[in-house]
């Protein structure tokens, strides 16, 4: 069943972000060495990484003896290939781009679902004739890279209505801000596909998009943590000092109580993203909501992440071709082992 949500102007408007995020921890702790660690993200939003920006700003990661550093890159393309080179212990790519990269022979693993519910959307303008998918045959959707997770995203889609990509549609990549407007306001693009970031650009450059993606690919989780096997096999208390702070930080923001001091935290990680209090306190709590499991798998923790949905994926990614074939192993593309531990 597909639904229509219009998407607010308001909810949206406050995810620009023009800078990259990049902070570190100061002075080390006199009681504890700091290990430094890069994290690698594929955008500069604080609030879409805001467990990360919470955990830094109580101290969470301090207590775990990590100092790490956010270093905003151009997809989760670009994250994996950061991880690849050594130059990011931790990464958060989509789970479509680490199946590709699994399945080229890259140890990549994902360790934890940051979020458990689909970041990404397939938009048209409010006024747009297009109420379905099916509706996209014949034109050309919109992304912001060529190599997003959010086209993945897409092509799972499309394919389920037995569209293939070249021949019932096309994909542009038209960036984000006001190159992604522009398209939109020139008509070279009929729809968009991406992540919430990437349609509050839109929204802010006076652009009233409706959602039409089918209830059931909400599914599909967004960006996770992930490490590369040989860097777990290096550092293994790498992952679980980690993500036990994410989860400390994720169960902070949580808390009504805390908002306002959660707001200054992903604040201080990207500065123009918090000059509109009442957008970012809205963008807050959207993010808590796509970062809290759903009442099926909650009593599992933070982090977890479902088989099935796993499945989902990799049997999507297979039938659009953006795997050439199914992967031999699929339970070692991500691990549920520390789970537990975090949630604790």
């Amino acid at each position: 069943m597909t639904t229509n949500r219009k998407i607010s102007r308001r909810t949206f408007g406050g995810l620009t972000a023009a800078a990259t995020a990049s902070f570190a921890l100061g002075t080390p702790s006199l009681l504890r060495a700091q290990t430094p660690i890069t994290f690698a993200v594929p955008n500069p939003s604080a609030i879409t990484w805001m467990p990360y920006w919470v955990a830094l700003g109580e101290g969470y990661f301090d207590e775990e003896g990590l100092s790490p550093t956010l270093q905003a890159v151009d997809g989760s393309s670009s994250v994996l290939q950061a991880m690849a080179a050594g130059q990011a212990e931790i990464g958060a790519p989509g789970p479509g781009p680490v199946l590709g990269a699994r399945a080229r022979g890259l140890d990549v693993k994902f360790i934890y679902n940051l979020f458990a519910k689909s970041v990404f959307g397939l938009l048209v303008k409010d006024d747009s004739p297009v109420q379905t998918p099916e509706d996209l045959r014949g034109t050309v959707v919109g992304i912001g890279t060529a190599d997003g997770a959010e086209m993945s995203f897409t092509q799972a889609i499309l394919s389920d209505l037995g569209m293939a990509e070249g021949t019932d549609y096309t994909f542009l990549p038209v960036g984000d801000g006001g190159t992604a407007a522009v398209a939109f306001l020139r008509d070279e693009v009929g729809s968009y596909a991406g992540a919430i970031s990437d349609a509050a650009i839109l929204s802010a450059r006076g652009i009233d998009l409706r959602e039409i993606t089918p209830e059931k690919y909400f599914a599909f989780f967004g960006n996770g943590i992930a490490m590369l096997e040989s860097t777990m096999a290096a550092n293994p208390d790498l992952a679980p000092k980690f993500g036990r702070a994410l989860v400390k930080g994720m169960r902070f923001a949580s808390d009504p109580a805390n908002k306002e001091a959660a707001l200054a935290h992903c604040a201080a990680g990207n500065p123009q993203e918090g000059e509109d209090t009442e957008v970012a306190t809205a963008l807050l709590s959207l993010a808590i909501d796509r970062m809290t499991p759903t009442d099926a798998f909650i009593e599992h923790g933070f982090g977890y992440q479902p088989p099935e949905h796993w499945k989902l994926i990799h049997d999507s990614a297979v039938s659009s071709g953006a795997l050439e074939g199914p992967l031999d192993d699929l339970s070692s593309v991500y691990t549920n082992e520390f789970v537990a531990d975090w949630n604790a």
